[in-house]
């Protein structure tokens, strides 16, 4: 049996459950585009945790008030782009993208400072639920301005990247298809 690295072993998970479902689609590139769209714009909001019923209803509300249909299981793989391995980088970049987009240069601290103000607050709970829920809560409370602007320019670049990304794929992997 063939061992990989942590690094291999990632690239592998990331292909064979986002790149795979893809290109294995049956839908239209725009219905499996659309539903990256999706689960990436949600991914890159400080919503880690609830990301995945906000995907839910977003696809009921889409499909009911707007008729907008995408591909919901897609959606949901793609949410997982950041989890509870990537929150603290991704909520210190989106603080500082906050903190500079509210002009606050002097309120910069580095990464260091970010998680030890982290490492302190997960350390008031015994149980892993109650200090997950004390950092949200002091993040929403301390951070919650910041981290919710500092969002936006990453929500909104990187999800239309990504969806055009996945359409010119599956464009083209369709046009491959029908081409052999």
């Amino acid at each position: 049996m063939r061992r990989h690295t942590l690094l291999q072993s990632l690239f592998r998970i990331a292909k064979y459950r986002l790149v795979v479902p893809l290109l294995r689609s049956l839908e239209s590139p725009e219905h499996t585009a659309r539903g990256v769209l999706v689960g990436v714009a949600w991914a890159l909001t400080p919503l880690i945790g609830i990301q995945m019923p906000l995907i839910a209803l977003t696809w009921v509300l889409a499909r009911t008030l707007f008729g907008w249909r995408f591909h919901l299981l897609v959606a949901l793989a793609w949410a997982w782009v950041t989890n509870a391995l990537t929150l603290a980088p991704t909520y210190y970049v989106f603080y500082l993208t906050g903190q500079i987009m509210l002009g606050r240069w002097g309120d910069l601290s580095g990464y260091g400072v970010f998680m030890d103000l982290i490492s302190q607050v997960l350390a008031t709970e015994t149980d892993l639920a109650g200090r997950i829920a004390n950092a949200m809560a002091f993040a929403a409370k301390e951070w919650g301005l910041p981290l919710s602007l500092g969002c936006l320019p990453w929500l909104i670049g990187l999800s239309w990247i990504a969806y055009r990304w996945t359409y010119r794929l599956i464009s083209a992997r369709q046009t491959q298809s029908i081409l052999k």
